[in-house]
């Protein structure tokens, strides 16, 4: 029997050491090199069935040398299988391992796009955010399920699917939307304007999962329901299947994951979103200057912290904050929270900056109650607020009932897509963290290297396995300052990492 005939060795494996929910899986060899990413809709059972003794002896030879070469393993938990899709795709495009054949590819999940500067916005499908003015939905796994949804809402609210820029009378000629009774013919001036704009925002709705999304699941399944009770059984399938896709595009961690603040061309639309916050919420000033906050985390672990900062009404990305936890007893949001609002008012305090003429925290009554605290202790005297994502109730500091604006008030508008840019912001902070987390991983065990010297280490060198052809004198020259003590222990713990087991021995 040959050697990679023979049952392997296998990292220790304790199935209560993994959750049970969704998420994605990253296999190691020796080297520390990333060699197969997988998903799975539950962790603890598809890790389990790597490390049976019979999974090894029934499998095909490439899955079996797979298995073989496994040294380490790490598994990052995350909400939803959908979730678990866009995650582990990442991972392969980034690290290309030898073991995956699937979405090695540049090929990206689809984007849905909308220029609100256009006259008559429509819909468009893109793979990569070009245009910095347009709003953006996605990335979306199921490409079937998007397309779906769009071509449906476009027919049921009369919204334009031609190309064009700007349609004209010259491109009715040339299309049967409007004669199949399937667009309201903006191109012949079939609608104003207003009322098109009207429609658009009412799809923009759904595809937020607001109310209309909810009304329309209902209506469908009226008609489902319906048609299924007169017999229409392909008419009742066709609604079952509409459903379907509406659902899966709704699926609420998906829905703003890159989205973008378009910077609209109606210049009294962001001062209307102030003066209507200032109004609804007796605010001293017009809030010119708005931060928000919001944190991110995988079960307690990378938690981060962001801030962003909209200045009349617009994002100032050059003034984006990003704050990775210190405080060891943090275990929560709210204690996230806390940490990130001392941080940065304590700092503005002490060297007399500007402060926001208004603070949203992302969050319900915790929150509020996290900033009260703050706020006291500082001595901060700065309006703030919350806004609680379920039902985008305003929540106030020393008042019992929440204020709900109407769903067209431009201050909601407003703080809508200040938190969404400060969860994007969130979210994509923790997301470098779990990438850089797997490089390093590695080169953690090196005693004396520390977070600055891995990295330097990675972008110096390239990988692990660049580091090992490495001589001690070549490592050194290569990273200044690393001297060849040092680069002689750093390539010591590698390569007893990158040994083989001694017969017996288990990893």
């Amino acid at each position: 029997m040959s050697e990679n005939d023979a049952t392997p060795s296998p990292p220790l494996f304790r199935s209560q050491d993994v959750p049970r929910s969704p998420g994605v899986y990253v296999f190691r060899n020796r080297a520390g090199e990333v060699i197969y990413v997988g998903k799975a809709r539950n962790l603890r059972n598809r890790m389990r069935s790597y490390f049976m003794p019979s999974t090894y002896m029934k499998e095909e030879p490439r899955r079996r040398a797979l298995i073989h070469s496994i040294a380490s393993y790490q598994t990052f938990p995350v909400a939803t299988e959908a979730d678990a899709l866009l995650l582990e795709a990442q991972f392969i495009k980034q690290y290309s391992p030898r073991y995956n054949v699937d979405l090695r590819d540049d090929k990206r999940y689809l984007l849905v796009a909308l220029d609100p500067s256009e006259t008559y916005p429509h819909f468009t499908f893109e793979r990569v955010r070009k245009n910095g003015n347009c709003l953006y939905f996605g990335p979306f796994p199921h490409a079937a399920s998007l397309r779906e949804t769009i071509r449906f809402l476009e027919r049921s609210l009369g919204l334009r699917s031609c190309d064009c820029p700007a349609p004209t009378p010259e491109n009715h000629r040339h299309c049967l939307q409007d004669v199949i009774r399937q667009c309201s013919a903006p191109c012949l001036g079939a609608i104003s304007p207003q009322d098109y704009a009207l429609r658009v925002e009412k799809a923009l709705a759904i595809l937020r999962g607001e109310e209309p999304a909810k009304a329309l699941l209902r209506e469908m399944e009226e008609k489902m329901k319906r048609a299924a009770q007169e017999r229409a059984y392909e008419e009742a399938a066709r609604w079952r299947d509409m459903m379907g896709h509406l659902r899966s595009v709704l699926e609420p961690t998906r829905r703003f994951l890159n989205q973008t603040i378009a910077r609209r061309t109606d210049p009294q639309e962001n001062p209307a979103g102030m003066e209507a916050l200032q109004a609804a919420l007796a605010l001293p000033a017009l809030p010119r200057h708005m931060e928000c906050f919001d944190m991110s985390n995988i079960s307690g672990t990378l938690a981060v912290g962001s801030m962003v900062l909209f200045r009349d009404g617009h994002p100032s990305t050059s003034e984006y904050r990003r704050y990775r936890i210190r405080t060891p007893e943090a275990t929560d949001d709210t204690a996230f929270m806390e940490e990130v609002l001392t941080r940065r008012y304590g700092r503005l305090l002490r060297e007399n900056l500007p402060l926001p003429d208004l603070v949203v925290l992302d969050g319900g009554l915790p929150q509020v109650n996290t900033g009260l605290r703050v706020w006291q202790a500082l001595g901060l005297h700065v309006p703030f607020i919350g806004l609680a994502k379920q039902f985008e109730l305003v929540i106030l500091p020393h008042q019992r009932d929440p204020l709900c604006l109407p769903r067209e008030n431009p201050g909601l508008r407003l703080l809508q897509a200040i938190r969404d840019e400060a969860h994007r912001w969130a979210n994509g902070y923790n997301r470098q963290l779990r990438v850089a987390r797997i490089k390093e991983s590695v080169l953690e065990e090196i005693p004396g290297v520390g977070p600055k010297r891995r990295m330097e280490l990675l972008q110096r060198c390239g990988s692990v396995k660049r580091i090992l052809k490495m001589s001690p004198g070549q490592l050194a020259k290569a990273v200044p300052g690393l001297g060849d003590k040092l680069a002689r222990l750093v390539l010591e713990t590698l390569q007893k990492h990158a040994a083989p087991p001694s017969p017996g021995s288990s990893r």
